[in-house]
């Protein structure tokens, strides 16, 4: 008797087994078929691509020199069934270099495709200097656009070490080599030295909006001054070409550049979005994934949240500050 139940239990066992592979195996296979239609371009199929259109690129957030971002840009102008493009901006700038990369990636695409600006919320510092890379720039008469400068940021935790007891020690092969520092006031030589690289850069970047909006010295002077500009004061001062949504930016490819309105808007996106920011620019981050130093001492903990979210930004930055977090259309700007 007690055979015949080990017989069933057996079974039994045998049957979830051959269920389990079963699924395995038809997975396996579903998953092969739909790699095989991806290749075939089904895909591109589905989302629009495969028929004439004009082409979303969204830019959001601190910018960055992002390659995916980059290769999305060489794409759209390569793929010939892309008519037009709209970039869909809404950031408050970031590192100068990123702005750079992408603004030039922009302009490529501008001289393949009619391309065109429509801000959200900001467009500012390194976020406007891509979107004057544009042929035509749209934004609400609330949006924010502008803050034409650059900085350097350094951070002073001098007399914060002093408090907690710390004292760096340092041989270096000349004065000014990683200077400034964090663990020691600045010198007016180290602050020479980073003045005359905003200088540089600040010429490089005015230079670059005075060409694109057609300014003359007078007038680019008067907008270069850092400041952020609301749209309708951008459209007076020409940071701007119209005041408006993305229709007006559509309307503005269909009129100016003759591509048909019944065309479809397909956003393009990068295969994956750009991961932390800042997560390999702070010492402190890496100082407290290896012990809990920075929670222990209140004055650390402020400091280590601090320097995550604004003081180890390396390299020259073109962004505009806000206090906080403040939300907009499409994510959230610092």
């Amino acid at each position: 008797m007690s055979l015949a139940v080990d017989e069933i239990l057996d079974r039994r066992r045998m049957r979830k087994r051959l269920t389990f592979w079963r699924i395995i195996a038809l997975l396996g296979l579903t998953g092969t078929i739909i790699a095989a239609l991806v290749a075939a371009g089904f895909g591109t199929s589905l989302s629009g691509k495969s028929s004439p259109h004009i082409a979303r690129i969204s830019i959001n957030g601190f910018i960055t020199e992002d390659q995916k971002l980059i290769d999305v840009i060489n794409k759209a102008k390569k793929d010939k069934k892309v008519e037009g493009v709209i970039i869909r901006m809404n950031s408050p700038g970031g590192a100068t270099v990123g702005g750079e990369a992408i603004f030039e990636a922009v302009r490529a695409l501008a001289k393949e495709k009619p391309t065109v600006t429509s801000v959200g919320g900001l467009a500012a510092s390194a976020g406007y200097m891509i979107a004057v890379a544009t042929d035509h720039i749209v934004a609400r008469r609330s949006s924010l656009v502008g803050s034409i400068g650059v900085l350097f940021q350094y951070p002073d935790a001098s007399k914060l070490l002093d408090f907690v007891g710390v004292k760096v020690e340092e041989i270096k092969s000349s004065p000014l080599k990683a200077a400034p520092s964090p663990f020691s006031p600045a010198q007016e030589d180290a602050k020479d030295v980073l003045r005359d690289l905003v200088k540089d850069s600040f010429g490089w970047f005015r230079g670059l909006v005075k060409e694109r909006r057609n300014y003359s010295d007078a007038e680019v002077d008067l907008v270069a001054t850092g400041r952020i500009f609301s749209g309708a004061q951008g459209l007076k001062n020409k940071l701007i070409d119209a005041i408006g949504g993305e229709q007006v930016a559509r309307d503005w490819l269909s009129t100016e550049r003759g591509l048909s309105k019944k065309l479809k808007i397909v956003d393009w996106k990068p295969q994956a979005e750009s991961t932390s920011l800042l997560s390999s620019l702070s010492w402190f981050a890496d100082i407290d994934s290896k012990s809990n130093l920075l929670n222990a001492v209140p004055e650390l903990k402020k400091l280590k949240k601090i320097a995550r979210e604004r003081i180890f930004l390396d390299g020259l930055l073109s962004v505009w500050h806000v206090s906080g977090i403040m939300p907009v259309e499409e994510g959230e700007i610092r």
